[in-house]
């Protein structure tokens, strides 16, 4: 089987996610899941939480490039990447994902701010005298 190519998206950060079957090998921008979020476990639990729950962690190999965002919104942009690109691989694991919220791109993103406002809702200050 080729690769299977997916978009993942969160606020501005994109990811591209490449998945073929192999032995569990992840790499992001070039580096390791260890190397690019570094101590941050709870990011990593979270781009895993996917494979996790398909059972996927050993039989596939995951290749990711990431841009725009944070570090945190580019992991769920990851996670959302291959959450899309496991029910292309296996139609089967969507009925394990879709009830988790991982198939749905989280479309919270910064309010624009307005004109006569400080930021976006925030009023200047009152002056009585």
């Amino acid at each position: 089987m080729s690769k299977i190519y997916a978009t993942g998206k969160r606020k501005t950060a994109i990811a591209k996610v490449w998945l073929q079957p192999g032995s569990g090998k992840m790499a992001i921008n070039g580096q390791s899941l260890d190397e690019w979020l570094g101590g941050l476990d709870l990011l990593k639990k979270r781009v895993m939480q996917p494979l996790n729950l398909t059972r996927q962690e050993q039989s596939v190999d995951i290749i990711a490039s990431t841009n725009g965002g944070g570090v945190s919104a580019q992991a769920d942009a990851v996670r959302h990447g291959i959450s899309k690109a496991l029910v292309a691989f296996d139609g089967e694991f969507r009925s394990i994902l879709k009830p988790q919220g991982l198939l749905t791109r989280d479309s919270r993103v910064v309010e624009r701010k307005k004109y006569g406002k400080k930021k976006a809702r925030r009023s200047p200050q009152f002056s009585k005298r």
